[in-house]
């Protein structure tokens, strides 16, 4: 298949969504805000669903956030004197150590699907940011053509599933959490609601 003809494979507007959402997470969790992204953060509606309540709450946290206050949290949770308090990678989740199997299996996934590191990113692969990017680009054909639902299930279940709603409720409840605990809420429950969507598909 070529790129063109991969293009032309439609993507629903669910999807889309879910990619966005995905892409959205990512993007927070990368690196801290700055003001853009916090008047974009602020901006958001929800509705009165779980995830539209988490959402809304997050957008009231990020109105009366700093972003020098969003760096200096940013760096305490994931950066601190030699490491944060939370550890956002798969292996350290999975085995209680950095850079071990589920790193290595990750990269034998990438590998198969065409994704690769970004050449100005020096952290591991297995890290929660650079998971919900590979989602999304999987979910709208950056990598090639848009992923089918069996494949990001298989994805998922393997390198986000077992480990994300755990970090993601380890980043409501950190010390030094006071936006990323609203953006650690409404990841919970997103990973709730792919959770629960992928059970309903065929496997």
């Amino acid at each position: 298949m070529t790129a063109s003809e991969a293009q032309q494979i439609e993507v629903s507007a669910e999807d889309r969504l879910r990619a966005d959402f995905y892409n959205f997470l990512g993007l927070l969790l990368s690196a801290p805000p700055d003001q853009l992204l916090l008047d974009q953060v602020s901006g958001l509606t929800g509705d009165d669903t779980d995830l539209g309540q988490a959402i809304q709450a997050m957008a009231r946290v990020a109105n009366v956030t700093k972003p020098a206050a969003a760096e200096r949290e940013f760096n305490a949770l994931f950066i601190g004197l030699g490491r944060g308090e939370l550890l956002p990678y798969a292996s350290f989740y999975l085995t209680g150590f950095l850079n071990e199997k589920p790193l290595a299996q990750l990269r034998n996934d990438m590998t198969a699907r065409g994704i690769t590191r970004a050449q100005n990113v020096f952290e591991p692969e297995d890290n929660i940011a650079s998971l919900m990017e590979m989602m999304a680009g999987m979910i709208v054909g950056r990598f090639g053509r848009p992923a089918s639902l069996e494949d990001q299930k298989a994805f998922w279940s393997k390198h986000i599933g077992p480990w994300a709603t755990h970090f993601f409720s380890d980043l409501e409840g950190a010390e030094n959490s006071v936006l990323y605990a609203s953006i650690g809420t409404a990841g919970r429950v997103f990973m709730e609601i792919e959770r629960e969507a992928f059970r309903m598909t065929t496997a």
